[in-house]
């Protein structure tokens, strides 16, 4: 009757737990580089969904929170998942994930351009370095069709 996690689902296992977060964001080549840190804690919904809760202060005062889906269907055989966030309106879906290199989980998802008129791919990496780090990368597709790197965050488990 109900499904059970697969061993694509153990890939997200790393994630558990509670976790300091540090990241740098720069939304264009010219664009001034912002810092932020934070919190997030990663718990599991009996091993089939994998949920990220975030939330932290930027030095200008702004606090935020996020929370980050993810998990895999069988059936298309791929991983999917969600992610909001308080500092915009956008909710990203997050479709055909695939692991590359064993380390790194790619998902994709469509979004708006910031800095212009419609909606343009993004890509949200999660890199895990060991039981204690694992990075997350955001790139955005570019008007010249290259990948940019716009986020990144670096976790660190909290002992």
């Amino acid at each position: 009757m109900f499904e059970k996690p697969q061993a694509e689902h153990s890939w997200l296992e790393p994630l558990l737990g509670d976790w300091l977060m540090e990241a740098e964001c720069q939304m264009g080549p010219d664009e001034p580089i912002h810092k932020s840190t934070g919190e997030t804690t990663c718990r599991s919904m009996e091993g089939m969904w994998y949920l990220l809760e975030g939330s932290g202060e930027e030095p200008e005062g702004g606090h935020w929170s996020t929370l980050m889906t993810v998990g895999y269907d069988l059936k298309k055989s791929c991983y999917m998942g969600t992610f909001v966030g308080s500092m915009m309106t956008h909710l990203w879906y997050y479709s055909k994930g695939v692991v590359s290199e064993g380390k790194n989980l790619i998902l994709e998802t469509e979004g708006p351009i910031f800095h212009g008129e419609g909606m343009t791919s993004y890509k949200d990496i999660i890199q895990l370095v060991d039981d204690s780090h694992w990075i997350l990368k955001s790139e955005i597709l570019t008007e010249d069709g290259n990948w940019q790197q716009i986020v990144t965050s670096y976790y660190r488990r909290k002992t």
